[in-house]
């Protein structure tokens, strides 16, 4: 093994903090170095966060964005996308269907629209808690500092919003009229308003480096993030980005289980997008680090128009058949799904 490797391995190892060198030399890992990286990950995934694998019943309710991304197939240019919108009451009804399967956690995701204000989705996050025995996420993108506040008054807990990369120019190019800056502000709002803040990255955008992944690691760490989906990017062919190669497996493993060895008491869920390119994808990441899965809750006619990207997963299943494939992959992987609601260790934040 490389020496810088050996080096920033130890360094893991001793749960000392990993430097942009460290993580770089942890994400050009060979094969060889790859599995010891993936082991370690592990182990620390068990002693700092356990055996439990935390359900997240996810329910995309609008696929309406006014965004433009240039990997999303949701963006607003996409005229071929058959457009739906639930109303208050099935969102409502649906998340009482998840937790009746066992989600002890909710996650309420859409594209950025403004139909939806922020009195009727706290509305709904009201509903949600009088009736159920759940935290809640919310995953709509960028709103306004009032309704952060109006939503977390409401009772929701956390906020998913990815930051997708640390480099500000990559940022500007991929979501046109929006900054890193003020993906950033919003996320320190969150913190500051109480939310367990969650984030993300995609692996193998294009113009994406080693040195790009390391401090998308190193973002996650000094924001204080608590819950980070890293998932391979896919392209989808209504988008500028359609003849892209894409992110890969071994890629995408070795970026989360460094993300372990860089802050071990993190949550790092199992993605979708990891399952749809490879059909043990939320087996393997589960082995490398994760302890999060998000079994699909949207009502089955909706979920083939939330296209993010092409070929995901269990566009046909019903939520309990969503729910029992995530129970079998917990069962593959030999540990047990929690019975909380997975509230994550506080991280201190530098903001």
């Amino acid at each position: 093994m490389r020496k810088k490797f050996l080096e920033a391995w130890e360094r893991a190892a001793k749960c000392l903090e990993l430097t942009r060198e460290d993580l770089v030399a942890l994400l050009s890992s060979d094969d060889e170095e790859s599995v010891a990286i993936f082991q370690l990950a592990d182990e620390m995934r068990a002693r700092f966060v356990g055996e439990e694998i935390h359900f997240r019943g996810i329910i995309e309710f609008s696929n309406h964005c006014a965004r433009n991304c240039c990997y999303c197939g949701l963006r607003k240019d996409n005229l071929e996308l058959a457009r739906y919108r639930m109303p208050p009451w099935e969102i409502i009804e649906s998340a009482g269907r998840a937790a009746a399967l066992g989600c002890r956690t909710i996650v309420l995701q859409s594209g950025e629209e403004a139909y939806y204000s922020g009195e009727i989705l706290a509305a709904i996050v009201r509903a949600i808690k009088k009736d159920n025995d759940v935290a809640i996420t919310l995953s709509v993108g960028d709103r306004s500092r009032q309704d952060y506040a109006l939503f977390r008054k409401a009772g929701a807990d956390r906020y998913l919003l990815k930051h997708e990369t640390s480099d500000p120019r990559l940022f500007a190019a991929l979501r046109p009229g929006t900054s890193l800056e003020g993906r950033l502000e919003r996320q320190r709002w969150l913190a500051e308003l109480g939310y367990q803040v969650g984030s993300g990255n995609m692996v193998g955008l294009p113009g994406q480096t080693l040195e790009t992944l390391a401090d998308d690691i190193l973002l996650f760490r000094r924001m204080g993030i608590e819950m980070a989906g890293i998932g391979p990017f896919i392209p989808s062919g209504r988008t500028p980005l359609s003849g892209d190669t894409g992110g890969t497996m071994a890629m995408t493993l070795k970026a989360l289980a460094t993300t372990r060895l860089a802050m071990p008491c993190a949550h790092l869920p199992a993605t979708t997008s990891a399952a749809t390119i490879d059909p043990q994808g939320r087996v393997k990441v589960l082995q490398c680090g994760a302890n999060v899965i998000m079994p699909n809750m949207t009502p089955a006619q909706y979920r083939e128009d939330y296209s993010i990207y092409p070929g995901k997963i269990g566009l046909n299943d019903t939520p309990e058949e969503s729910y029992a494939r995530a129970v079998k992959d917990v069962e593959n992987v030999g540990r047990h799904v929690g019975v909380g609601y997975g509230h994550t260790r506080q991280h201190k934040r530098v903001v």
